[in-house]
């Protein structure tokens, strides 16, 4: 039955994405055999037609969400054969249904439900009646309405009937999946979200300010703003409704059920109509806005938060060095690691260069002892409390210039330090060693090191906490799982929560290859791998192409080529006379290579073309090359900037309405959406991602309230329009007068206040 289903799936998706039908499918078995998605954008291309992660991943998507469609639709037939009404008809009906909704819409009728005002209505024997007014023909209504009036039965008058009357018409007016697939299409259309302060609430959630007074169209409403206005309905500060006009809304269904005017009864059809909006459409369908609208507002958080995270990870190492790192802090003192090329703790220590205890001789001697007895390359400083003081510090005690000093950005470093992973690692050591290890590291390769923290704690996404919980974390494996395999994996260095991302090793599979290395020593060639205990073949064909062994007898295997492919790089060399190490480090040699000679069933021109990528550069980073950063000398307080100053920054979150910038005043600053660029832009992404090096310019410092505005335009004071090429001014608009540097000023502090 599954394998028809997926059948099925593979002929919608291909029509929805509009893709090749052999190549979903072969996305489909793979996927279905269990190919992770990095091995199949890898190593399946000719099955693929050369699909990205993100196609992959869409399809393993959509098939999950037609398998719970399809769950769903068995559920309901059983459930209406059961009571005896599955007719041929309704079964087509639910065989065609494409969405959940539909499928809802036309089980609603046959749901078990409690007691209903229709049900009651019914049982007092006013269907009849009901049927004859909704049919509107002209009939004497009172005279007929009068024969239902039955004491007995619970109908003391005619006006008692009528109104049960209408409550069954209201219900069927409800149930009925065109009406409903109307007025859902009118929520969406001309809905509108409003939200109020609750009584008594406004001291309180003062940081929900601005949606005390709050309405805009819900097409419109942004998925950070939705995200927002949603929690403060579930702090109790906000009251928030979502619902088209009212009138505009009775009238379009009225148009539908209203069909003879002139008859009595289609007076009684319009009260039923409006009740069924007000009492039983409306509370519905709203509830059904609010979920999908917080699913869209939920994906589309995901997919920023996801798109930071991946920017972070994937941030430039400086590599295997020799660094100390700092924990910088005032009254508790900087804590400092000294860690080898390979990341390991050497020492630990505590300067205190600050006040109260001001040592800051004594600190400085400490730390060039250091620098000097463990060959210190680089000095990492994490970037929260005292951290331009700290590195203030270092750059004055007269260090060689060799000797990096780096800023490095510590969010989730306290994470890290209580975890059990990093208990495990250093037990004997207090979580501010641990944080300072983390810092050091994260300065060495971020990729390594960010892979041991929550991904909700690294401090990239916005409302993570909001949104669905099992989405965001999916959403983010394959975020983390997508760099670590892009990247590739030392195996003899590197750590099980590094291992545990690599295609097709579980986290007990990852802790196998650790504790085999560690009782036999390092692997020396990939082969190996396959002595670990319960790594079998399956595995191993998923893994061992992004794990690397440097200096393995077979050059091979510290490279992105796939063990299954040796074989043919084996006949390359062959070929030519030569060896494969050759082949590797010889681009002469590489050019006489005809790739089309080595096509066949297994082998295709994409994948030769990735082997010879490869053997250009085995092994190669895909991460750019590290480039020290320094912030501004003397800006080191919120209440050292000025408007106007120009100042190097490192973008730390990218969100829905703009960028975070640090400036390194231990507060960032935002760089709204209309600051981001000269030109109008949609998506920040457009133009700047995390971890980006940028210049900004101070708009706005609000220091009580610890705000900062900041502009990346080339003239941040200039009107909107103002910057626009002669010419380009909209055909009618005047130009705009004159304004003083300090009247722009003022108008632009004021619209950042707003």
């Amino acid at each position: 039955m599954e394998q028809e289903n997926i059948s099925r799936w593979v002929e919608l998706i291909t029509k929805e994405f509009s893709l090749q039908q052999k190549n979903v499918k072969a996305v489909a078995d793979l996927l279905a055999e269990g190919a992770t998605i990095p091995f199949i954008a890898r190593y399946r291309k000719e099955l693929t037609g050369s699909m990205d992660e993100v196609a992959i991943a869409n399809i393993r998507d959509r098939i999950e969400q037609l398998r719970e469609l399809d769950k769903r639709r068995e559920a309901i037939i059983s459930s209406i054969e059961k009571q005896g009404k599955l007719t041929p008809e309704l079964m087509s009906s639910i065989v065609v249904a494409s969405t959940l909704a539909e499928l809802e819409d036309i089980y609603l009728p046959y749901k078990p439900k409690r007691k209903t005002r229709a049900t009651a209505a019914r049982e007092k024997g006013l269907e009849p009646l009901a049927q004859k007014l909704f049919d509107q023909e002209n009939f004497n209504l009172d005279e007929f309405a009068q024969t239902f009036v039955d004491a007995e039965k619970g109908v003391a008058s005619m006006q008692e009937a009528l109104e049960g009357a209408r409550d069954i018409i209201a219900e069927w007016i409800s149930e009925n999946p065109d009406t409903r697939k109307h007025v859902r299409e009118l929520f969406w259309k001309e809905g509108i979200v409003e939200s109020k302060v609750m009584k008594g609430k406004e001291a309180e959630g003062q940081k929900y300010k601005d949606y005390f007074e709050w309405s805009e169209p819900i097409s419109k409403t942004p998925s950070h703003r939705l995200l927002a206005l949603r929690r403060g309905e579930k702090e109790g500060i906000l009251a928030l409704d979502i619902f088209p006009p009212e009138e505009a809304a009775i009238d379009s269904i009225e148009r539908q059920y209203v069909k003879n005017k002139n008859a009595a009864a289609a007076e009684q059809v319009k009260l039923a109509v409006k009740d069924s909006y007000k009492r039983l459409l409306r509370p519905s369908l709203e509830t059904e806005i609010r979920m999908e609208s917080k699913m869209k507002a939920d994906e589309e958080a995901i997919r920023v938060f996801a798109s930071n995270l991946k920017e972070l990870l994937l941030s430039a190492p400086l590599g295997q060095k020799n660094v100390l790192a700092l924990d910088p802090g005032f009254r508790t003192g900087c804590k400092v690691v000294c860690l080898d090329r390979q990341g390991k703790l050497l020492h630990n220590d505590n300067i205190y260069p600050h006040e109260p205890q001001r040592e800051t001789a004594k600190s400085a001697a400490l730390i060039k002892t250091l620098v000097q007895k463990f060959d210190i390359e680089a000095i990492a400083i994490g970037n929260g409390t005292a951290s331009r003081e700290t590195e203030n510090f270092v750059k004055s005690i007269g260090l060689d210039h060799k000797v990096i000093v780096v800023m490095v950005n510590e969010s989730g470093a306290s994470v890290y330090s209580a975890s059990e992973v990093a208990r495990d690692e250093f037990p004997d050591k207090d979580i501010t060693v641990r944080g300072a290890v983390s810092i050091g590291r994260r300065l060495m390769d971020p990729l390594s090191e960010l892979v041991k923290i929550d991904a909700k704690s690294i401090g990239v996404g916005q409302y993570q906490h909001d949104v669905d919980q099992t989405k965001l974390k999916q959403g983010l494996d394959d975020v983390v799982m997508s760099c670590v395999n892009s990247v590739g994996v030392e195996v003899n260095t590197a750590s099980k929560e590094l291992l545990s991302y690599v295609s097709g090793l579980s986290p007990a599979l990852a802790k196998n290859i650790v504790e085999f290395r560690n009782q036999n020593g390092p692997f020396k060639d990939r082969e190996s791998l396959m002595q670990v205990p319960r790594l079998g073949e399956k595995v191993f064909e998923q893994a061992a192409g992004f794990l690397r062994i440097h200096n393995a007898s077979n050059p091979l295997d510290s490279s992105a080529v796939h063990p299954e492919s040796y074989e043919v790089v084996n006949k390359m060399a062959s070929d030519l006379g030569c060896t494969v190490k050759d082949l590797m480090s010889s681009a002469d040699l590489r050019k006489q290579l005809d790739l089309n000679k080595y096509v066949s069933g297994k082998f295709g021109l994409p994948t030769l073309t990735d082997i010879l990528k490869e053997l250009e550069k085995p092994g190669r980073d895909p991460r750019e090359t590290f480039e020290v950063f320094s912030f501004t000398e003397g800006v080191n307080a919120i209440s050292d900037l000025k408007v106007g100053m120009k100042l190097p920054g490192i973008v730390t979150n990218v969100t829905a309405f703009g960028a975070f910038v640090d400036i390194g005043v231990h507060q960032d600053g935002l760089v709204h959406i209309s600051h981001l660029s000269d030109k109008f832009i949609k998506d920040p992404k457009e133009a700047v991602t995390v971890q980006q090096k940028v210049q900004v310019t101070v708009v706005e410092v609000d220091v009580p309230r610890k705000r900062i505005g900041l502009s990346m335009k080339s003239d941040p004071f200039a009107q909107a329009g103002e910057t626009q090429q002669k010419g380009n001014r909209p055909k009618g608009k005047p130009k705009e007068k004159e304004v003083s540097m300090e009247e722009k000023l003022a108008m632009l502090v004021n619209k950042f206040k707003k």
